[in-house]
């Protein structure tokens, strides 16, 4: 028997079929389990934990991802007033759920504990809540770490969720096209502006990178949206160096709404 590249199978390989039966008497007699030692629900979180995730579901602001309500839309269609009056840099953003006290621990443990688990769940969250975003990207850009970071967490998560996400909607991956070349502070604790001034001109699109981005559309993935800084930040790189458009699709984003510009 051959596989599609034209090589011979060796005659003990399962195929799909049977490779699925057996993951799932596997699972039947090993449950999955959490990275606390509970039984999962869904890889990486066990039944009580997922259940508390908020998903955000349609209708959703179509600049920011927020959730909106079913009857919004007459000021701006599909985006929330604060999108209307004050549009990110970034055309589009999708979020697969709120960021709150359930949903917290999982992203923090992929970002700070090397809980890789959650890297392929997330991109399952992603590739469902930014389908319409992924069925129009040309190409994937994970949101870059900078190398001292790097170093000490062991990974980039945003590049985590990026890899298998790329792979399940059959994307260009670029984990090298954007770099972040000044090594900023931590986000957490700033202000909206002190964010933007912090991450300002923290990033460069290298010059193969530019070449992979130019005249496509980039689907930029990263964890968390918050204020959208860091997000504005390498979403003005990457159309500086000739991207057609960028979007932006997160495993979560804060539900404090944007303040409107007075």
């Amino acid at each position: 028997m051959r596989d599609q590249g034209g090589g011979a199978r060796a005659f003990w390989e399962p195929g799909p079929r049977l490779a699925g039966a057996v993951r799932s008497a596997l699972d039947l007699l090993l449950p999955p389990v959490t990275h606390t030692g509970a039984p999962a629900g869904s890889a990486g979180l066990d039944v009580a934990a997922f259940s508390r995730i908020t998903f955000l579901e349609a209708p959703v602001c179509d600049g920011c991802g927020a959730g909106m309500p079913a009857e919004a839309g007459p000021l701006g269609g599909d985006r929330c007033a604060a999108c209307v009056a004050k549009p990110y840099a970034f055309a589009r953003a999708r979020a697969a759920c709120v960021y709150d006290e359930a949903s917290r621990d999982a992203i923090l443990q992929l970002k700070h504990a090397d809980q890789q688990v959650f890297a392929p769940l997330f991109a399952r969250w992603i590739a469902r809540s930014a389908a319409e975003l992924l069925e129009e990207a040309d190409a994937i850009v994970p949101t870059p770490l900078h190398a001292f970071r790097l170093l000490s967490r062991r990974a980039n998560q945003a590049a985590e969720i990026a890899r298998p996400l790329a792979r399940l909607a059959g994307r260009a991956y670029l984990p090298d096209a954007l770099q972040r070349t000044r090594a900023t502070d931590s986000q957490g604790g700033k202000s909206a502006r002190g964010r933007r001034l912090n991450v300002r001109k923290a990033f460069h699109v290298t010059p193969a990178g530019a070449q992979q981005v130019r005249g496509r559309r980039i689907l930029l993935v990263d964890d968390v949206l918050t204020t959208g800084a860091t997000a504005e930040a390498c979403t003005a790189a990457l159309l500086a160096a000739g991207a057609r458009a960028v979007d932006l699709a997160v495993v979560a984003r804060v539900r404090t709404a944007r303040t409107l510009p007075m």
